[in-house]
């Protein structure tokens, strides 16, 4: 039985066991829904559904709910069986605590029974998935922006940072812009985060973006209820933040800026290798107009090397941005279970957990 590969995020979870040429099995939403029982039971109306978010900003926040989705994805989606539970590799995202890291290996063990068990960075998965073991990622998640130089298959921590926005800030961004222009507009952030995806774009450089104030013309959208709600240049405002942040109320660089700078702590001689070889993942890369308005920025910024996208190759599938790190994740499990470089089960029971910081970096 081949390894399954679990990438979970705070919007998706990716799983499904490892084939590196293709998409994950099973793309579903982390958050979940669980049932409260009000009372002594035997009223159905005393049950309530409560939505759980076993992830926040990437990290695991809620273990019972991270335990009930991982037991539905791998038992009932993935087919394993009781008793007879396969082997694990995990994504991690940039600047895991050792803490989480400890409690996903004793989780995976103790209560999962695995026989084998690793866990790489999702940047330096992400960089596996196009054939490279050194570069840059700009990972634009729902929850955080993490922008990671790889060297060697090793995340440079000193130089790489995390931002406390993503996917969710930009939702709620274009929640507030639509409200300015349709001001009894009532709507779910369900439905928003759908307007996000069809109409968010980025403006070709920061002067097309200033013109769309005078010449954006409106489009009027029908929203599932029956309200018709006007939609003219807010989507192109929630690009824009991210190359100019200010619109989110941050004194922060862009996107492109902070990429430069980070880098910039890594020794020269890798600096070339590093910005040349730069990948865009996440969900929000893949908006309308982001990659060649990050690129046209890059080619202006004021480093003497210039960051330059990495084409993926061919035989890759087209969402390879939004599922990168997962691809990265089959292709190196092909290699550390085979080869035994995983914690095994008799690892932790010598070790615990404690471990997974030995074998897994």
């Amino acid at each position: 039985m081949e390894a399954v590969v679990v990438d979970a995020g705070s919007k998706l979870l990716k799983a499904g066991f490892a084939s590196p040429d293709q998409d994950p099995a099973l793309i579903m939403p982390t958050k979940m829904k669980r049932v409260v029982e009000d009372g002594d039971g035997g009223d159905a109306s005393m049950i309530e559904e409560v939505t759980v978010d076993p992830m926040v900003r990437g990290f695991i926040r809620d273990w019972d709910a991270m335990e009930d989705l991982l037991r539905h994805v791998l038992y009932t989606d993935l087919g394993w069986e009781v008793g007879d539970e396969g082997q694990i590799l995990f994504a991690e995202p940039l600047f895991t605590p050792k803490a989480i890291r400890e409690q996903l290996v004793q989780l995976m063990f103790e209560t999962f029974n695995v026989s084998g068990f690793y866990a790489s960075e999702q940047a330096v998965l992400s960089l596996y998935a196009v054939g490279r073991i050194s570069g840059c990622t700009v990972d634009i998640g729902h929850g955080k922006i993490d922008i990671a130089p790889v060297c060697e298959g090793a995340v440079q921590h000193i130089a790489s940072k995390r931002f406390q926005i993503g996917g969710i800030d930009l939702t709620n961004l274009l929640a507030q812009e639509l409200r300015k222009s349709n001001p009894l507009m009532n709507i779910d952030i369900s439905e928003v985060e759908k307007l996000k995806e069809q109409y968010a774009r980025c403006a070709e450089d920061q002067a097309a973006f200033e013109e769309t104030q005078r010449t954006w013309p409106k489009e009027t959208h029908t929203l599932p209820d029956g309200q018709t709600i006007t939609i003219g240049r807010e989507g192109y405002i929630v690009g824009e933040a991210l190359f100019q942040p200010s619109i989110l109320g941050l004194e922060e660089y862009g996107i492109v800026e902070q990429l430069v700078r980070s880098i910039s702590s890594v020794s020269s001689e890798n600096l070339r290798q590093l910005l040349e070889n730069t990948m865009l993942c996440g969900g929000t890369a893949s908006m309308s107009g982001f990659e060649e308005r990050f690129q046209k920025e890059a080619n202006l910024c004021s480093s003497s090397i210039r960051p330059s996208l990495i084409k993926p190759p061919e035989y890759m599938p087209e969402n390879l941005s939004k599922n990168s790190a997962w691809m990265g994740g089959a292709i190196l499990a092909k290699v550390v279970f085979p080869q035994n470089q995983h914690v095994t089960k008799g690892d932790y029971d010598e070790t615990g957990p404690a471990i997974v910081h030995k074998k897994c970096f």
